[in-house]
C-alpha cells in the first residue's frame, strides 16, 4: 500500500512540474465527452415449440472522456460505467408470478488518468492510474427459483475485489491506436469484504501466515490489500466509421508479477494463498477441486489476460446497436464453472443513448 501512495505522489509531483515548467506556456484547453445510454430488451415465450425463458433486461451505461490538451502534455480521463439487471420467467406456469427471479446482468467501474508528454514522432511518456472495481454485490447461484435464492452465495462486491493499476510507461500513439509499454507497474488488489476472504476468496490478496480463517484470535492479522510489481502492456485501437455508422473499439492488457511463484504443482495450488480459492473451506469447492485437478497440474502462463471488443452501429443520433465482449484470464481466480482461470462477458442489444462534447477554454 505504501508502495502505492508512492507512485500516487509521483504523479502529482509530475503534474506539477509540467505545469511550472513555463508560467508563459499557451493555455491549454478542455474537451469533454459524455455519453450516458440505456439498454432494455424483452423476450417472451408462451407454448414455444423451441422453448425459451421469458426475459426483461434493462442496462445503464455511462462512457465520459475529459482531455485536457496543452503544448505540452496531455491529461486525459476516462469513466467506463455499468450496471443492469435481468428479470427472467423461469417455470413458465400461470399460479406463479411471473418473473420470479432477478439477478444482475452486468456491473462495471473502470477510471482511468493519463498524464503523457510527446516527445518524437508519436513516441512519449506518461504516468497512467486505472482502477476497476464494481458497484454491487455478485452471486454464484445453483438451481432454479425460489431455491437458487436460498442456496446463492456472494462472491464478489464494492471493491471486493478492486484493482488500481499504476504505471510508468513509454507509449507511441497514431490517430486509431496506440501502444504503452512499462517494466515499472504497481498492482494493488483490495478485499474490504471479510466475509470473501473467510471464505478463502481472496483474489490474490496475501494472508499471512498466522492467519486462520477457523480462529477469531487471528482476524486481527488479516489482510485487505496485496501490493504487486511488474511489467504491463496496453494496446488500444479505435476506429470511428469503420463502415458507414459502425464505430470499432478493442483493448487488451497484459500484466507479468514479478513477485508470483511460476509452475505451482497441484499439492501447492489445493492449499496456497494465490489461487482465490481455499479449495478445502466447503464441500462444494472440495468436489470443484476433485474435477479440476488434471487441470491445475501446472500453470505455466503466469500473465493476467483482460481484452474488450465493442461494436456500435448507429441508426440514427440517438439509438444504436452494439455488441461488446470481454475476455479475462485471471490467474488470482479460479471461478466455479469449467473456465477455471478464463472469465468471458458477452452483451447484445439495442440502446437509446446521448452524446454531449464541450469544448471549454
Amino acid at each position: 500500500m505504501k508502495k502505492t501512495l508512492i507512485l500516487l505522489s509521483a504523479m502529482l509531483m509530475a503534474a506539477t512540474m509540467v505545469n511550472a515548467q513555463d508560467d508563459n506556456a499557451p493555455a491549454g484547453q478542455w474537451t469533454t465527452t459524455s455519453t450516458p445510454a440505456l439498454k432494455a430488451s424483452e423476450f417472451f415465450f408462451d407454448n414455444w415449440s423451441s422453448s425459451g425463458n421469458s426475459q426483461i433486461d434493462v442496462t445503464g451505461t455511462f462512457f465520459g472522456n475529459y482531455k485536457y490538451t496543452h503544448p505540452k502534455f496531455v491529461w486525459d480521463n476516462v469513466a467506463d460505467l455499468a450496471y443492469g439487471y435481468a428479470w427472467q420467467d423461469l417455470d413458465d406456469s400461470d399460479t406463479s408470478a411471473f418473473f420470479e427471479t432477478r439477478r444482475k446482468s452486468n456491473d462495471k467501474i473502470d477510471l482511468t488518468s493519463a498524464l503523457s508528454w510527446n516527445a518524437y514522432k508519436g513516441w512519449g511518456a506518461s504516468f497512467t492510474a486505472n482502477l476497476k472495481t464494481q458497484f454491487g454485490n455478485g452471486y454464484e447461484y445453483s438451481g432454479f427459483g425460489a431455491e437458487a435464492e436460498r442456496t446463492k452465495q456472494l462472491v464478489s462486491g464494492f471493491f471486493s475485489p478492486a484493482y488500481l493499476t499504476t504505471a510508468l510507461s513509454f507509449e507511441h500513439k497514431r490517430d486509431n491506436w496506440s501502444v504503452s509499454l512499462s517494466f515499472l507497474t504497481g498492482k494493488t488488489t483490495f478485499v474490504t469484504n471479510d466475509s470473501l476472504i473467510l471464505k478463502g476468496l481472496t483474489y490474490g490478496v496475501l494472508q499471512d501466515d498466522g492467519f486462520d480463517p477457523a480462529d477469531p484470535a487471528t482476524y486481527g492479522k488479516m489482510r485487505h490489500a496485496h501490493f504487486a510489481l511488474g511489467s504491463y502492456v496496453k494496446a488500444q485501437y479505435l476506429k470511428k466509421d469503420l463502415l458507414p455508422s459502425l464505430d470499432l473499439y478493442a483493448r487488451v492488457e497484459l500484466f507479468y508479477d514479478y513477485q508470483k511463484s511460476k509452475n505451482m504443482s497441484w499439492d501447492d495450488l489445493s492449499k496456497t494463498k494465490y489461487t482465490g480459492v481455499e479449495m478445502e473451506s466447503d464441500e462444494r469447492m472440495a468436489n470443484f477441486a476433485a474435477n479440476h485437478q488434471k487441470w491445475y497440474q501446472r500453470r505455466a502462463f503466469e500473465t493476467d489476460v483482460d481484452f474488450e471488443l465493442k461494436l456500435d452501429y448507429r441508426f440514427s443520433s440517438h439509438i444504436a446497436a452494439n455488441l461488446a465482449v470481454n475476455l479475462k484470464y485471471d490467474t488470482d481466480f479460479a471461478g466455479f464453472g469449467r473456465g477455471g482461470h478464463w472469465q468471458l462477458y458477452q452483451m447484445a442489444g439495442v440502446q437509446i443513448f446521448f452524446n454531449w462534447k464541450t469544448p471549454k477554454s
